[in-house]
């Protein structure tokens, strides 16, 4: 049997990249809107109500129209947008938290997580699980990340050579400074903690690959773990999982003479982390493709549980 699937917002990035991970599969036919006819709601409501996926590539608002369309029980639904990931009648899809990927599997709504929020929720919430990080510390962290994520218009800009240096796109820069980042809201609801975490993402001149950096200070946590400590309860947190991957303590090996590398993730479903130390200060890095993980293969990964096929089939 082949399942019918949709892509509403074929045209955008990360419309593009499900297609690539779509073709590879055989149980899966892809329904092809025309062009000219992408924005006609009639058009649109056949093609979304004839599928058995449909995921949504858009803006929050255009997001909005399209659920609204589905008029079936039949078509389950994978949104790729900001809108839905913190309202409780839809699933968050983040397989590797603790007892999702079973919601996951039944579920008819399934948001996909944002870029920066998937490192982030993933190193934060098995340590407040485990105890060892309190739902009201301060947390503070900061994100790195291509420019891919910035959506087409984004791509252009940093990709058009005379506006890079007119605007001097070559230097990263801070973004969000008002500190009211759309990824947030899911950033503490599912991570477990009491407060809004202080985050300063910040884009740069190249393509993909995403480092979501979690400092914490020991002597403020009530077991005052050591980093070891915290590495420990990662690794055996996602000891098991397919995609998460905690490197090894010990993880000079995996840096170019003491620079982390930013790009080895990309073009996979893949998530390391990295956890360094000294004394009382404890490093938490997650490194991953901002396209991979952090959008497309997710979303990927949450078709394959929702159909029941083989988790694995996003590389």
């Amino acid at each position: 049997m082949k399942y019918k699937v949709f892509v509403d917002g074929q045209e955008g990035t990360t419309g593009l990249k499900i297609f690539e991970y779509l073709s590879k599969l055989s149980d899966i036919e892809i329904l092809r809107i025309d062009y000219d006819k992408r924005k006609d709601p009639e058009e649109r409501s056949k093609f979304l109500n004839a599928a058995d996926v449909v995921f949504l590539c858009l803006p929050d608002s255009a997001t909005k129209e399209s659920v609204a369309l589905v008029k079936n029980e039949k078509t389950k639904i994978i949104n790729a947008s900001t809108v839905f990931r913190t309202d409780k009648n839809w699933v968050y899809g983040l397989p590797e938290l603790k007892n999702q990927r079973d919601l996951i599997r039944t579920a008819k709504r399934v948001s996909v997580p944002g870029c920066h929020a998937t490192g982030f929720i993933l190193t934060i919430r098995p340590l407040i699980e485990a105890g060892i990080l309190q739902h009201d510390y301060p947390v503070t962290c900061y994100s790195l990340t291509g420019y891919s994520g910035a959506g087409k218009s984004g791509i252009e800009e940093y990709e058009n050579s005379a506006l890079v240096t007119e605007k001097k796109l070559n230097y990263p820069r801070h973004y969000s400074l008002q500190l009211n980042h759309k990824h947030i809201p899911e950033m503490l609801l599912y991570s477990g903690l009491l407060y809004e975490p202080l985050f300063s993402p910040i884009i740069a001149n190249y393509a993909q690959g995403l480092a979501m950096s979690v400092p914490l200070i020991s002597r403020l946590m009530p077991k005052t773990p050591s980093a070891k400590d915290v590495h420990e309860v990662l690794s055996t947190y996602f000891e098991k999982e397919r995609f998460v991957n905690v490197m090894t303590y010990d993880s000079e090996a995996y840096l170019d003479e003491g620079h982390f590398m930013i790009s080895e993730c990309n073009n996979t479903n893949q998530l390391d982390i990295f956890v360094f130390g000294q004394k009382d200060r404890i490093n938490i890095i997650s490194r991953y493709d901002n396209l991979g993980k952090g959008a497309s293969g997710a979303a990927v990964q949450n078709m394959n549980l929702m159909l029941g096929f083989d988790e694995g089939n996003t590389d």
